[in-house]
């Protein structure tokens, strides 16, 4: 069975992250079997700017996805242009685990901009209530947007708890049509898949 092997920021994306891929799975290809290692956690701007974890780790991560498998770097994209940052991190992933598929995605600002993006199917969960006009709003805008879900959450925004669950109710749609970094995801997602779809 293929596997996506992660290198993921932050405890919440270490449990959020499987969450999200399973959840992709099921919405654009449920007939493909994936497995998703536990993620591997780095401090991002140690794994970026040190040589040395950062092949470190990528090796480590080529290990777990095994042969048929790809290594997804998932990343916030803070102030840098996530664009940009993914083809640079990328040029230098290649150069290290060249037997192994590799996709890089930073989260345009943060993670939960994505949650930002899908806020009006969040409206409930976990306390959180979206404001009129929200749904308005560039979800990739907000320097941060964990503090953006947190102000909207009566009882705050913790990220191993919150990060999670709602990782596992926000409409993938609308965080698709409306967050470009999102995109970008199910983009890599669709073509690693496309690689094992049976020919002809």
């Amino acid at each position: 069975m293929n596997a996506i092997a992660t290198i993921v920021e932050g405890d919440g994306e270490v449990i959020s992250v499987p969450i999200l891929l399973r959840r992709l799975s099921q919405w654009r290809n449920p007939d493909v079997a994936l497995t998703f290692p536990t993620p591997i956690k780095v401090k991002r701007d140690r794994f970026l700017n040190r040589p040395e974890e950062f092949s470190r780790h990528l090796q480590l991560a080529a290990g777990k996805c095994g042969d048929g498998g790809q290594v997804l770097v998932l990343l916030d994209a803070d102030d840098d242009c996530p664009a940009k940052k993914g083809r640079d991190v990328l040029t230098r992933a290649h150069a290290i685990i060249q037997h192994r598929r590799v996709a890089v995605v930073f989260a345009n600002r943060e993670f939960e901009a994505w949650f930002i993006g899908a806020a009006q199917s969040l409206q409930g969960i976990r306390g959180l209530q979206h404001f009129d006009g929200d749904h308005n709003a560039d979800p990739e805008v907000p320097r941060d947007a964990k503090g953006w879900i947190k102000r909207r959450m009566p009882a705050g925004y913790g990220e191993t708890t919150d990060q999670p669950a709602l990782t596992a109710k926000f409409d993938m749609q609308m965080a698709l049509d409306r967050c470009r970094s999102f995109r970008k995801l199910c983009d890599e997602w669709d073509r690693y898949v496309a690689t094992l779809a049976p020919e002809g």
